[in-house]
């Protein structure tokens, strides 16, 4: 079989989504499967399955390759698909790669299959613009090319209560509705989208990583930590407002001393978590590690005591989450949604999102002599599959099913 996986991002930029997909390609060749991904890209890569589409020399939106224009990305991905001979076109974002994606994928009558990774409403709110206003932009050029005819069911809910919101939502609905089969990483994240409106079959079909980190990472190890001894708490992913890193360095400066961080990640917000890192006077326990090799990332989550989210009503099932499990490490987050599949004991969940509950559990942490260990040993012996491996025969099921 030979599979299309059509994103608005890929290496080399970084980020769960591209990660996931390598992980899924990764896994269909070992299969037997071809699989070739078409995306923006700021420059070619040498990687002969990855096909550049038209991209933006001017708008970056928080770094990556945008996608432009949309009727110039179908017209050349139809070409290329219908030259490809693909078998089934597998849709990974919500931007104008994923529209053209569809769209070539109806004109020539591909089965086409949709992975909702996340909360495009919320990352539209804090990453773009005067977003009140560059949403109705970007929700008209997508409309032009995919009828929004379905509108959300439920507007009573939290996450729908403004124009914004509504507006993302919408753009989802109708893009998930346009696929044969829907693909969701979390069952929380596919009870919204089919609260709203969903109605094209949903499967739930967790994230798996490469054999390849796997074997990077080895067996996981038990963590060991002491009252009196530093906390090192590991953060990691875009630096970037969606994912509140403002929120994790305001945690970290209320738990005060015996709380040391490592940040990893770039993003636009990297100048204001800067500044506010030197503002609260935390310099010398909270640093910026910037962005680096996957494989350091894997050799920092190996020094550390535990792994912070501080995403809140964003993030579906991230993959650094994944990783840091892998090596062992305990869990800590602010979004009760994201202890979907994390092994019990091993997580903790703050009692709200704000810096200060999020900075209580650091600080109990950091002041037990056991409770690291035994949240650590916890992850350790928790014997559900990480592999993507675990998941290939999932994912094909999907696509034998569409292909019938």
């Amino acid at each position: 079989m030979h599979i299309a996986m059509v994103t608005d991002y890929y290496l080399p930029t970084l980020g769960g989504v591209q990660t996931a997909i390598k992980a899924a390609k990764e896994r269909l060749k070992q299969l037997g499967h071809q699989t070739t991904v078409y995306c923006p890209l700021h420059e070619p890569l040498q990687d002969p399955d990855v096909v550049g589409l038209p991209t933006s020399s001017v708008f970056k939106p928080d770094g990556f390759p945008f996608t432009w224009s949309p009727q110039a990305a179908i017209d050349a991905l139809t070409t290329r698909l219908a030259k490809d001979r693909v078998d089934v076109v597998h849709v990974h974002s919500e931007m104008f790669a994923a529209l053209a994606g569809i769209k070539a994928a109806h004109a020539l009558d591909i089965p086409l299959v949709q992975t909702m990774h996340g909360r495009v409403d919320v990352y539209t709110a804090k990453v773009l613009p005067v977003p009140q206003l560059t949403t109705i932009l970007l929700a008209g050029l997508h409309k032009r090319h995919l009828p929004h005819v379905a509108i959300p069911t439920d507007l009573s809910a939290p996450y729908m209560h403004t124009a914004v919101a509504r507006r993302m939502w919408r753009l989802m609905i109708n893009q998930a509705n346009a696929a044969d089969e829907v693909i969701v990483p979390s069952a929380h994240f596919a009870q919204k989208l089919v609260r709203q409106g969903v109605t094209a079959p949903v499967a739930v079909l967790s994230n798996g990583l490469e054999d390849s980190v796997l074997q990077y990472v080895g067996e996981p190890h038990v963590r060991k930590h002491t009252a009196g001894e530093p906390l090192q708490v590991m953060w990691c992913g875009r630096v970037s407002p969606e994912k509140r890193p403002d929120a994790f360095v305001r945690a970290v400066a209320a738990a005060g001393e015996s709380v040391h961080a490592s940040m990893y990640g770039d993003g636009l917000a990297m100048g204001k978590v800067r500044a506010l890192i030197s503002r609260l006077g935390v310099g010398h326990r909270v640093h910026l590690r910037g962005s680096v090799p996957q494989h350091e990332v894997l050799d920092a989550m190996a020094d550390h005591h535990v792994f912070v989210s501080s995403s809140y009503d964003f993030d579906n099932q991230p993959m650094v989450i994944l990783e840091a499990l892998a090596t062992g490490l305990p869990i800590v987050v602010s979004d009760p949604d994201l202890t979907e599949g994390l092994p019990t004991g091993g997580f903790l969940v703050a009692d709200s999102p704000s810096p200060q509950d999020l900075g209580a559990v650091l600080a109990r942490l950091a002041g037990s002599d056991s409770k690291v260990s035994e949240m650590s040993a916890a992850v350790c012996a928790d014997d559900r599959p990480l592999a993507h491996g675990d998941h290939g025969a999932e994912l094909l099921a999907v696509y034998e099913r569409v292909t019938r």
